[in-house]
C-alpha cells in the first residue's frame, strides 16, 4: 500500500467509504460524486498506479475486476452499465491507484 494514496487509505479504513463489496483482492465502493444513478469504484487491493503499470503478474486482477463488475451488475439489478478506466492525467485519472468506474442504470 501507498499511504499517500487516497484509495489505499480507504482500503486501510482510515477514510470512510460506502462499501458495496470487499474480498481479499478488491474493494467496491460508491463514488462520492456520482455521474449515474449507480456509480461504483472497483479497485484492486494491490496498489497499481495506472493501467500502464499493470505487469504480467497483475493480469489476473484485471479479469477478476471484470468478473466483480458482472456480479455487481446482477446484484444491483442494473439494466445497463459502462465500465471505465481513466489512465494518466491526460486520460482523466484523478487518483493514481488503478480503478474502474462502474456507471449503472436501473431503468
Amino acid at each position: 500500500m501507498d499511504m499517500n494514496c487516497l484509495f489505499c487509505k480507504i482500503l486501510d479504513k482510515q477514510i470512510p467509504a460506502k462499501i458495496e463489496y470487499e474480498d481479499d483482492n478488491v474493494m467496491v465502493f460508491h463514488d462520492i460524486n456520482p455521474k449515474a444513478p449507480v456509480h461504483l469504484l472497483i479497485i484492486p487491493k494491490k496498489h497499481i498506479a495506472t493501467m500502464m503499470d499493470v505487469t504480467e503478474e497483475d493480469l489476473s486482477i484485471i479479469s477478476y475486476i471484470h468478473k466483480i463488475a458482472q456480479e455487481q451488475y446482477h446484484k444491483l439489478g442494473l439494466k445497463g452499465m459502462r465500465l471505465i478506466n481513466n489512465c494518466g492525467e491526460k486520460g482523466g485519472q484523478e487518483v493514481f491507484h488503478l480503478h474502474y468506474h462502474l456507471l449503472g442504470w436501473t431503468e
